[in-house]
């Protein structure tokens, strides 16, 4: 009982601490418009469960720059692309703080993590690392033969309930895919297999994490709350991280130990080789707990988008023949009777990039982005944005704008064929891994699995979905870090005719 009055009192004062802010914002003539908030819980009970979809259709009545409060949290929702470019290129300096939900406090992660560090001269050298030594061109071309097995493995498995006439889950097919995709890069080893129960303890790590992050928590928005952890939202994330962290120091001291035990044994050519160079070198200012945690961002961010990705994918192309067919032909007059697609092939096939980028476009796997925080008082098309202010960039409401977009609710990878338009930064209408100096680090090896793991699946089988499965089960959207199909996607391999 004493706990209850004790958070019925601070809920009471927070009440009134809102009021005093809401009060001094709204005396400034020049705020970005918004629906008006409801006393204490502001504008978070018009959210529902899909916000991303709930913002779209509020700012087609108050604006592309639009304002709402979430309990005490002062937020602005950017949902066109040429205010996206002011926030994230024009103003990026001043855009580049973040809002840290408690969830990313464990295990310290939020003093560590380069998503989420404040843009300094520690931050800068994490992405110089990204850049230079994991997803340089000439980094990811000395691991592609690694990564070309971990396709052959995904093939064989295909092939397997192939022969066996059973559905694969590509969810966790293109996970296990993309999880060993990315240890053959990082550690020159495999994380997980086809069928194992490593692989189901590793997913629920890793889904743990993303999930978390993504959960809803009332101390994020009433911040005299975070104490108390009311939910376990804190309990649960240091858990999950605690888990995934151990797994990837293990990684980290085997290579240490190795390297101590046989220093004169051949480097392998991977990011854990430049990791340990870099601890026992003094070329950056960066500890092994920011290297582990670098890692983490990397397998949670890499693993949930990708995999939420590849899913959607297949998800359209299953449900679109005309397109799969238009996938394959094309696979078959540039690939041949080759079962495994080669890097080289990617350029050569457009209607595959098309492909790729039309289901960013329809399904982009963080809706609204990772938010922002203005690191100051900034004006952006006329309107105020104040210092702390949290920016949420709702790229999925851009990627579903009639006035951007032709037909925008259907699938349609030809829109691509006839346009100069990219995935990677410059081009604001499709933004899916972000711009400006927060993109995603990992874009480059994200760019080589999307094609790659498709190519491989659509090339070598003909697919059908599975008995029962409904018209409904291909609409539904789970809201998280990534927004994923509400029911997996279970289809079946078949031999090409």
């Amino acid at each position: 009982m004493e706990t209850f009055t004790l958070v019925v009192i601070l809920l009471f004062n927070t009440w009134i601490c809102y009021l005093f802010l809401r009060s001094g914002l709204r005396s400034r003539r020049n705020l970005s418009p918004g629906p008006y908030p409801l006393p204490l819980v502001g504008n978070m009970l018009q959210l529902g469960a899909k916000p991303h979809q709930t913002f779209a259709q509020l700012a087609k009545k108050h604006g592309p720059l639009m304002s709402i409060h979430l309990g005490s949290l002062y937020t602005v929702i950017i949902s066109s692309p040429a205010v996206a470019k002011e926030i994230l290129q024009k103003h990026g300096q001043v855009f580049s703080g973040r809002t840290i939900a408690q969830a990313v406090h464990a295990c310290d992660h939020d003093k560590i993590s380069m998503g989420f560090l404040p843009v300094e001269t520690t931050w800068r050298e994490m992405p110089k690392i990204c850049r230079e030594q994991i997803f340089s061109h000439h980094s990811l071309e000395a691991s592609e033969g690694l990564r070309q097995q971990k396709l052959q493995q995904l093939l064989d498995y295909a092939q397997k309930c192939c022969d066996g006439g059973r559905a694969v889950d590509i969810r966790e097919a293109a996970f296990i895919t993309t999880l060993n995709l990315m240890s053959a890069t990082l550690f020159s080893t495999q994380a997980t297999e086809f069928e194992s129960e490593v692989t189901r303890e590793f997913k629920e790590i890793i889904e743990g994490v993303a999930t978390i992050v993504g959960v809803a928590n009332f101390a994020d928005y009433f911040p005299m709350l975070k104490p108390f952890d009311l939910q376990g939202i804190k309990r649960r994330a240091d858990a999950y991280f605690g888990k995934l962290l151990c797994k990837i120091e293990g990684y980290l001291h085997e290579r240490l130990e190795s390297r101590k035990a046989n220093p004169d044994a051949p480097k392998k050519k991977d990011f854990l080789e430049t990791l340990v160079n870099i601890i026992e070198g003094n070329q950056y200012q960066l500890t092994t707990d920011h290297l582990t945690h670098l890692l983490l961002d990397l397998f949670v961010g890499g693993s949930e988008t990708n995999t939420t990705s590849i899913e959607w994918i297949m998800s359209e192309l299953v449900l679109n023949p005309d397109k799969m067919a238009n996938v394959k032909d094309e696979l078959k007059s540039v690939v041949g009777d080759k079962k495994l697609v080669d890097e080289s092939h990617i350029p050569r096939l457009p209607y595959l990039q098309a492909v790729i980028k039309e289901v960013l476009r329809y399904h982009p796997p963080g809706p609204l982005l990772l938010p922002r925080k203005a690191e100051s008082d900034q004006e952006v098309n006329g309107y105020l944005i104040p210092k702390g202010t949290q920016i949420l960039i709702n790229v999925w409401a851009m990627g579903r704008d009639p006035s951007i977009w032709k037909n925008p609710d259907s699938f349609e990878p030809e829109r691509f064929l006839d346009q100069n338009i990219d995935f990677k930064g410059q081009d604001f209408e499709l933004i899916p891994f972000g711009s400006g100096r927060r993109i995603c680090p990992g874009l480059p090896l994200a760019n080589w699995i999307l094609h790659m793991t498709t190519a491989t699946l659509v090339h070598n089988f003909d697919w059908k979905l599975e008995e029962g499965t409904a018209d409904a089960d291909h609409k539904g959207e789970l809201f998280g870090l990534a927004v994923r199909r509400a029911v997996p996607l279970r289809i079946i391999p078949l031999k090409p005719y």
